[in-house]
């Protein structure tokens, strides 16, 4: 009753999962500190005008000596994932079309014990390390609630101590994404399809698809779970299945919608974003200006590209952003379509609480805000695909050349994006805590 039951695969398993640890005692022991390898890096410092962020929400090692694959989820007996949206968002002309269809099918915000049981499974399928091939990792091992459900290093630890190619992308808002492509280089269209894409990635969570299934039927804690998500009976071999899986998973990312920032705040107390905010400082309103306000009418053009009060890719939102022209080691979109307009060029990833997904960019070199404006400011480089909105009027790569208090201010308005309620809300904490 407190997991599978051990057999020879568990106990190579259990003992791959110790390797790490073992490792990192030994350099605690001769250098009297820990690492993780030479891909990690140290934790994001966020920028200090606001407080900070909450930390990770998950454990390491294990918990009140009970190992991690063998820690039992604890759930509410009732928990809703409805989502109820602000008028600014029902009402924005660049997302009402998405946001319509969302609330016609009842993804959002009708009462559904249904999606909400749905959710509920995806949250535990989330947190549960017995999802990974070594019973080591997890979905939130990289994708941190207090981070938006981000990483914090450059590169994420996969399984059996590899990295991954590419930094962790915030889950956050995920169902507003007009464009209808996911991952940095836009491989999948659907939600599902992102959920159990990183279960075939053998650096990832390395877990064949009949191997996640067998996993479930062997934990008795899914029983309830997936009866109450799809009816009597579900809990059995031909009941689980990997599409289930999927809408589980994918119902509970539908529901980090996240709304609840200062900006909103401010938003909701006047007709337009143009607006000064009566809640913002006079940097954070500058640098809300500069944010919204087009390049040739003398902003940083910036909301372009990060669009809609959902601060996200526009429907035709890719595009080279002006790093590494010469490089050929990372083509992102082009590796998936093999079209020529799209070498080098990434999905645009969501401003929502951009302050605590850092380090940024596909991977991840930038460590503060600051680098990234200096970035658009001052360093755009050119490339055959780079973004017409990264061009002058000449055609040339765009220089913003910002005065300093500029660049402060645009950082000062992205801090304002951050919504601290969603950061720490039980609905998406870990249920094995």
């Amino acid at each position: 009753m407190t997991g599978p039951t051990t057999t020879a695969g568990s106990i190579v398993d259990r003992l791959w999962w110790t390797l790490p640890i073992l490792v990192a005692l030994v350099i605690v022991a001769c250098t009297g500190e820990a690492s993780l390898g030479p891909s990690s890096t140290a934790p994001v410092t966020p920028p200090s005008s606001r407080p900070s962020p909450a930390g990770p929400t998950t454990s390491s090692g294990v918990d009140q000596g009970v190992p991690l694959w063998q820690r039992r989820p604890t759930l509410p007996d009732v928990v809703t994932y409805r989502v109820d949206l602000p008028e600014h968002v029902r009402s924005d002309p660049l997302m009402v079309g998405e946001t319509a269809r969302l609330l016609d099918e009842g993804l959002l915000e009708a009462d559904s014990p249904t999606r909400d049981a749905e959710a509920a499974l995806g949250r535990v399928l989330f947190y549960d390390v017995n999802m990974s091939g070594g019973r080591s990792l997890s979905c939130a091992s990289c994708h941190l609630q207090g981070n938006s459900f981000t990483d914090r290093t450059q590169f994420s630890l996969g399984t059996g101590g590899a990295t991954t190619r590419r930094n962790s992308m915030s889950l956050v808002n995920l169902v507003f994404n007009e464009n209808g492509r996911f991952f940095w280089d836009e491989r999948v269209a659907t939600l599902e399809e992102q959920a159990v894409d990183p279960f075939r990635d053998p650096i990832e969570l390395g877990l064949p698809p009949a191997e996640v299934t067998d996993r479930i039927l062997a934990l008795d804690y899914y029983q309830p779970m997936f009866e109450e998500a799809f009816g009597p009976g579900a809990y059995q071999a031909d009941e689980i299945t990997m599409d289930r899986v999927a809408l589980a998973l994918a119902q509970f990312m539908r529901s980090m919608v996240s709304f609840g920032s200062p900006y909103d705040e401010g938003r909701v107390l006047v007709s337009s974003n143009l607006e000064d905010f009566p809640n913002f400082s006079d940097e954070e309103n500058q640098g809300k200006r500069l944010f919204l306000t087009p390049v040739p009418e003398g902003g940083a053009g910036c909301a372009g590209c990060h669009s809609s009060e959902a601060f996200t890719t526009p429907p035709t939102g890719r595009g080279n952003n002006g790093l590494d022209p010469g490089d050929t080691s990372d083509l992102g979109v082009y590796e998936i379509t093999g079209d020529e307009s799209q070498r080098s060029s990434f999905r645009v990833s969501s401003l929502r609480n951009i302050e605590v997904t850092g380090p940024y960019m596909h991977d991840g070199r930038f460590r503060s805000l600051e680098e990234v404006v200096d970035h658009y400011s001052d360093h755009v480089a050119d490339h055959p695909n780079l973004s017409i909105l990264l061009r002058d009027l000449d055609g040339a790569p765009l220089r913003l050349n910002l005065a300093p208090e500029q660049r402060a201010a645009v950082v000062s308005f992205l801090l304002t994006l951050t919504d601290r309620d969603f950061l720490t809300d039980e609905r998406f904490s870990d249920p094995f805590q």
